[in-house]
């Protein structure tokens, strides 16, 4: 009789127990960009370009974090070094992210899940940055278990996008 109503008591704790902070679908938005990537670029003077990108899930699954290394392409010939934190916000029901790099840069962009668009995915920087005040945006393309292409675009005074870089993700493995 003590057992039943001790396990009586028990399933009533965990029945009332709450969701896990970030345990909505929404959190769960971007982990397709979870995962260790090489990275392929064409620069301007048509060379192939490489980086590396680690993505991960952290804090409990709340925040999705990147740390992006391209070797010799930061300042005076060193590591291009740069590294943002994701998050999704209730209360904006969007996904906001910080950029930082070691070159002085930073952008704060906001979005989410696009739909009837090619791509399915975009964060849109919410403050003009650069000598040219530009509104800047990322995408997410073509995204499969193993290889995304994503953009870094720049909004042309006649409203439309323009590739600034575009980067080929491949998982490693």
């Amino acid at each position: 009789m003590l057992a039943t109503l001790f396990l009586a008591f028990a399933a009533q704790a965990a029945a009332a127990a709450p969701p896990p902070p970030c345990a909505a679908a929404e959190y769960r938005q971007m982990d397709f960009w979870v995962g260790t990537w090489d990275l392929e670029f064409d620069n301007p003077d048509g060379s192939l370009g490489k980086a590396e990108n680690v993505i991960t899930a952290d804090y409990g699954g709340c925040a999705i974090v990147e740390r992006f290394r391209q070797l010799g392409g930061g300042p005076a010939g060193g590591d291009y070094l740069g590294t943002s934190t994701s998050i999704y916000d209730a209360q904006t029901k969007s996904w906001r992210q910080m950029w930082v790099d070691n070159g002085g840069s930073m952008f704060d962009l906001r979005g989410g899940p696009v739909i009837g668009q090619k791509h399915s995915f975009e964060l849109v920087n919410i403050e003009p940055r650069g000598p040219k005040q530009a509104t800047m945006r990322m995408i997410w393309e073509d995204v499969a278990k193993d290889s995304l292409t994503w953009r870094w675009q720049a909004r042309q005074a006649d409203g439309s996008w323009s590739d600034s870089w575009v980067l080929r993700y491949r998982r490693r493995k």
